[in-house]
């Protein structure tokens, strides 16, 4: 049998620190390399991360710079969706597996590795989002998955297994969030956060200020889009991770984009969490109005009705699912000609959109004026009416009106 040559998808997190000495002892002989995207994670948690996976006992760990693909490959597709799960939900970690899984199995391919290997456990989704890429990117590869196997319970149990063998983790018993960061949100489980009772304690937020103690004076910043996703802040043209980047931080020091959810897991549980998207929250907000300005009816609702399916799409690890990428070509199209500039402001914790404009805008004042028009005939209406409830109109002659006694007993 062949030795395995094993790329592990890495954090440097508690997980995937205590992995790399797992797989060794369990895997005599193998050889394991890491590979981490960058994807907006922070400089605290990127920072000396290669050196860290070879003194673990990695043979080699690539960092690589995915920030700006991460948001032009998969966060702007589902901006044109207006993709948001449950109602609630931004999908920032949904959206962000796929590209390390793709980064995990380009970096495999390049070495010559015959497995693949991440942290996630049984009960969370993140399993599913990475190995169904994995499917579709390198059947071949072996699939290891060291929480289906091992004897560490809990995040305590994993801690104690990095004490003993002296991992360094900033992880601890005390303060044992378990954290997902990248440049669209960053999203906080476990700890006081298990009972859904308990309001989020002060220490889990990271990115925004709390709303009652964010500025009383409310700030308003213009947003321009280009065929459906943003392309410049203040009339300022930025690179997308630029873009992002300022975003989260004018919305974070006005407490934009909490949001705490009881989230339906693709294994059947539910779980809570809280999330921070103050860039995200502004981009949607700004890009749902410019939308109804500039996008026709039919096609507003279509996109409508199908981006709770493309969210569970996303959400549910389909990626790299045909259904996806012809949904994503449909919303390409749909969102052509959603060009524009949107204001929104900024005030103790909520974005609120205060006008728009686009060259492609599909409001005409002139039919909608209260006042005199020259291109709407209102005795028009009388047909248009009359046709309109013309079924509803028979039905009630043949069945009834559809009061009590034309009722079904």
């Amino acid at each position: 049998m062949p030795k395995l040559k094993i790329v592990l998808a890495y954090s440097g997190g508690l997980d995937t620190s205590i992995i790399i000495p797992w797989l060794k002892e369990n895997h005599p002989g193998c050889e394991v390399h890491c590979y981490c995207g960058d994807i907006g994670q922070g400089d605290e948690e990127l920072q000396g991360l290669e050196e860290k996976a070879k003194r673990t006992g990695a043979v080699t760990c690539r960092v690589e710079d995915q920030r700006r693909a991460f948001l032009t490959d998969y966060v702007w597709p589902c901006v044109r969706a207006m993709t948001v799960y449950e109602g609630r939900y931004l999908l920032g970690t949904s959206m962000a597996r796929p590209i390390l899984a793709k980064g995990q199995v380009d970096y495999a391919r390049a070495i010559g590795a015959n497995a693949v290997a991440h942290g996630c456990t049984g009960k969370g989704n993140d399993q599913v989002r990475f190995e169904l890429a994995y499917q579709a990117l390198a059947p071949d590869l072996q699939i290891l998955a060291p929480w289906r196997h091992w004897d560490i319970r809990s995040r305590e149990d994993a801690i104690d297994y990095a004490e003993k063998r002296q991992i360094p983790i900033t992880a601890s018993k005390t303060k044992i969030y378990s954290r997902d960061r990248n440049l669209w949100h960053i999203s906080h489980e476990g700890g006081a956060l298990e009972s859904p009772r308990n309001a989020p304690p002060d220490d889990v937020w990271m990115l925004t200020a709390d709303p009652r103690k964010a500025p009383d004076t409310p700030l308003q910043i213009t947003l321009s889009f280009e065929h459906g996703v943003p392309v410049k802040l203040n009339n300022e043209l930025l690179p997308p991770e630029q873009l992002l980047a300022k975003l989260n931080e004018l919305g974070g020091q006005h407490g934009v984009g909490r949001v705490d959810i009881c989230e339906n897991r693709l294994v059947g549980m539910k779980s809570r969490g809280v999330y921070e998207t103050p860039g995200g929250t502004i981009v949607l907000e700004a890009a749902r109005t410019l939308r109804a300005l500039t996008m026709e009816r039919d096609t507003l609702r279509l996109c409508e009705r199908l981006m709770p399916d493309y969210a569970d799409l996303v959400y549910t690890g389909r990626w790299f699912h045909p259904a996806r990428r012809a949904m994503d070509a449909l919303f390409a199209e749909a969102t052509r000609f959603v060009t524009g500039d949107v204001r929104v402001r900024l005030w103790k914790g909520v974005a609120t959109s205060i006008g728009s404009e686009s060259k492609y805008s599909l409001y005409s004042e002139d039919l909608a004026t209260f006042g005199q028009s020259a291109s709407f005939d209102h005795a028009d209406s009388y047909g248009f009416v009359k046709l309109y409830g013309l079924p509803g109109a028979v039905a009630s002659r043949v069945q009834g009106s559809g009061t009590t006694e034309g009722h079904v007993r």
